[in-house]
């Protein structure tokens, strides 16, 4: 049993774009008091101009989305990004954090089920069983915490938007690529969540922010969002959602190394060890015979042995 090279590249950047993201829950401490919503449409605002430049700096054809991709666009801004960001804040008023995350961690079993059935394949036994097991270390990492019923509701439309936010992309990325996907996903979700914000705060939805404020949400603008999604989405196309769902787990592993390193805490047993089944289950997702590249059905990555 071998990974293919191009396997490999994929895998490294799906592990690097849920490694960065799950730096976003210690880097928000740096901006807990500007508004949320308005913080977010800076951000993906920030975000599109940058990869709307980036687009523009590569050159070669720009062809403008037919309408059938203008509404896959819209509809995973609206759900992967603005829904979730919603949900998100939504839960945390009824249910502890370590319960949202114990619900996102099962991302990678839904990618695993689902995503193969929208590329007209089976699902891979060997590529489940490694999803439980990748869902069982970030649950564990995260802890079980409690909640009410709303809560739980709403940290299961937080799931919803996380999976949206891979699967809706898949038949996108072949025709636009990764930057015009994040680039147009992210303008379009921009003024969505500014009015979400101008409902909940009024007029007090965007305001000058402080020095360590603006360097929270440069942060979360390029870094998490920018670099982030161009890695993921590369990766979505080499690997099948399946596999790259794998890397999920990475989130709540990240977010332990992050809090460690900015000196916010020290990792327990049940970090360390839902480290390490997140790592065990990637690694045995990953362990695949590769498809010679003549037989290689579409979203599994080609390549030779």
């Amino acid at each position: 049993m071998k990974i293919s090279s191009l396997s490999s590249g994929g895998g490294a950047a799906a592990g690097t774009a849920m490694f960065l993201v799950g730096t976003l829950t210690a880097v928000s401490a740096t901006i807990a008091d500007y508004p949320v919503f308005g913080g977010q449409a800076v951000r993906y605002t920030v975000a599109a101009v940058i990869l709307l430049a980036v687009a523009r700096l590569r050159g070669g054809p720009a062809r403008r989305p037919a309408a059938r991709e203008w509404a896959l666009l819209a509809a995973l801004a609206g759900t992967g990004l603005v829904a979730f960001n919603v949900c998100i804040v939504a839960a945390t008023r009824d249910t502890s954090p370590a319960t949202i995350g114990t619900v996102i961690a099962t991302v990678p079993i839904v990618l695993a089920l689902v995503g193969p059935l929208l590329e007209g394949r089976r699902p891979a036994p060997a590529v489940v069983a490694s999803a439980c097991v990748v869902a069982a270390g970030a649950a564990l990492a995260n802890g079980f915490g409690g909640g009410s019923l709303r809560g739980l509701l709403l940290s299961l439309g937080a799931l919803a938007g996380e999976v949206c936010f891979s699967l809706l992309a898949v038949p996108l990325l072949p025709a636009l690529g990764p930057v015009r996907v994040s680039a147009y996903s992210a303008a379009i979700a921009a003024p969505m969540l500014l009015a979400v914000g101008l409902v909940t705060d009024g007029t007090a939805v965007l305001r000058a922010p402080t020095g360590a404020e603006f360097a929270g949400l440069a942060y979360l603008s390029v870094i998490v969002t920018v670099i982030a999604f161009l890695l993921w989405y590369g990766a979505l196309g080499r690997l099948g959602a399946d596999r790259a769902g794998l890397f999920a787990g990475m989130i709540p592993v990240s977010a332990v190394v992050t809090t460690v390193v900015l000196g916010l805490g020290r990792p327990g047993p049940a970090d360390l060890a839902g480290a390490a089944l997140v790592a065990a289950g990637v690694v045995l997702g990953l362990r695949r015979r590769v498809v010679p590249c003549d037989a290689a059905p579409i979203g599994i990555a080609r390549g030779s042995a």
